[in-house]
């Protein structure tokens, strides 16, 4: 009711000073229903955001008692002159002067549909048509931790060595080596006499982990040492620990060589000297193969990809050591010709084919995974000296991502083919495989190029990559063959005797 006093006085005042409050009263009420509809419609129409009325407006008599503001005309006309300078009188919609307006976004006053279709399109593609900035690697994570630490404690330097090893990849490295570890077809699955084999027991299991982390720890450390000047120029590697100033070259030099050294020999004690060959040949092939030839060529990420391969190989020999007709004793001194004749009976029999199948798999993925990573940066990679193909030849990148995500489907199919997974990962593995190379498809037609349709390609085939390599090896192992019937004859207490005999009766029956 104070609110329609005040705006009658305020209409008697600016419209004809003679008239009297009654007569103002009346126009107040003809026009206030009008007056909110105009606002509603024009506000809805013209999307204006609402205006925000002050406090003043509703509650200006609330300030005054009421003798002061009806004791005398001097005070009333002084009242209605200060309310007469918020509204307009020449505007019949009575607009309000927005001294301090209440923003509400654009995106609000929009329909539902309308704002889920704008906010999807802003979604595909930025107005550049970039991906959205890739998150730091884990090392520059962990560097930004160790600098946040308190100088020369005991947290600063293990956080900034432990930044040193690329945990995150390490990591990576880690499981593909367990999963081929897990893979190998060992007789009498799941039974006590196979956990019991020394290259299958929970020690060797231990002593293959831990040595393939230290080795990959020295290989990345290397890595690190050799770029500082390079990895300065990238928004994802800027913060590394030796670029920060945090590790020195000495320290991350001595570092590197420990863990090559520990590595090196815990595989071969541990595992056998198979397995720590193959290990200290990562090492070499990545620090000084790799690379130095991402600033030559882009046929680095070839080599990259062999590295990638090996781990699987190191988990392959490391499960088929009690296959070897001669093993070598843990500890004992091996000849060249020994080692010689057990990397032979490792890599390169029948009983190797599953290993190298994996390493395959592991060798056709990076492609995929990498030729997408990579396309956010492209740019900082050439100009950081980086000779890579998305940076020079998008269209072969593109090409080639979608080349070895189309080899996936053989290479799972000789997993089931020679007897390392049942047939039921023929239709596990293959869904899998269409939705990457689909993605890569769709990569492949856009060329690669500065599009924002690339841009969005190349971020569906990189979560595509992300998610294929795991659900493969999940799949894989979960679908091993033998797997399920051995957990039968567990549950139900059969020997595998018995099953033999019942499988040759059933033959000689037919």
């Amino acid at each position: 009711m104070r609110g329609f006093t005040l705006s009658a006085r305020s209409i008697a005042a600016s419209v004809q000073p003679s008239i009297c409050l009654r007569c103002a009263y009346g126009i107040q009420r003809g026009s206030s229903k009008a007056a909110v509809r105009t606002i509603t419609s024009s506000t809805r129409r013209n999307q204006i955001t609402a205006p925000a009325i002050g406090r003043t407006y509703f509650f200006a008599n609330d300030r005054n008692s009421k003798s002061q503001e009806l004791g005398s005309d001097t005070n009333r006309k002084d009242k209605i002159s200060e309310v007469t300078e918020r509204i307009q009188p020449s505007d019949t919609r009575h607009n309000v002067e927005r001294s301090n307006p209440l923003t509400v976004p654009e995106a609000v006053s929009q329909p539902r549909l309308r704002r889920r279709d704008r906010l999807k399109r802003e979604g595909q593609a930025g107005s550049d048509g970039a991906l959205a900035p890739l998150p730091l690697d884990a090392s520059s994570a962990l560097s930004s931790l160790a600098n946040s630490a308190p100088p020369m404690s005991l947290k600063r330097r293990a956080l900034a060595f432990l930044s040193l090893t690329k945990p995150r990849l390490a990591t990576l490295i880690v499981l593909t080596t367990t999963a081929s570890y897990s893979l190998y077809p060992v007789p009498s699955l799941l039974s006590v006499s196979a956990t019991q084999t020394p290259s299958l027991s929970t020690l060797t299991l231990t002593f293959l982990t831990t040595g393939t982390f230290a080795t990959v720890a020295s290989a990345n450390a290397l890595n690190m040492l050799f770029e500082p000047a390079h990895d300065a120029k990238m928004s994802r590697t800027r913060n590394r620990p030796i670029v920060r100033g945090l590790v020195s070259k000495r320290a991350a030099l001595v570092f590197a060589i420990l863990t090559a050294v520990a590595g090196t020999g815990i595989l071969w004690i541990g595992v056998n000297p198979t397995t720590a060959v193959l290990g200290a040949s990562n090492i070499v092939l990545y620090a000084f193969v790799y690379t130095p030839m991402k600033r030559l060529s882009i046929l680095n990420t070839w080599a990259g990809a062999v590295v990638g391969a090996i781990p699987p190989l190191m988990g392959w020999t490391a499960a088929g050591g009690h296959y070897l007709t001669t093993p070598t004793t843990p500890g004992s001194t091996t000849t060249f010709q020994a080692l010689k004749d057990e990397a032979s009976a490792l890599l390169f029999t029948p009983d190797a084919t599953g290993g190298w199948l994996l390493a395959a798999l592991l060798f056709a993925w990076q492609f995929p995974h990498f030729n997408a990573l990579s396309y956010p940066i492209r740019h900082e990679y050439a100009n950081a000296g980086y000779k890579m193909a998305v940076s020079f030849y998008p269209k072969l990148n593109a090409r080639v991502a979608l080349r070895y995500s189309m080899a996936m489907f053989p290479i799972c199919a000789g997993l089931t083919y020679y007897g390392i997974t049942d047939k039921g990962f023929l239709v596990t593995s293959t869904a899998a495989n269409a939705w990457m190379l689909k993605e890569a498809w769709r990569f492949w037609r856009t060329g690669g190029g500065e599009t924002p349709q690339a841009a969005k390609a190349a971020r569906g085939l990189f979560w595509a990559s992300v998610w294929h390599l795991p659900l493969v090896l999940v799949f894989a192992m979960a679908q091993k063959r033998g797997l399920w019937s051995g957990v039968w004859r567990s549950l139900v207490g059969e020997e595998e005797d018995e099953w033999d005999d019942e499988e040759d009766t059933d033959h000689m029956t037919g």
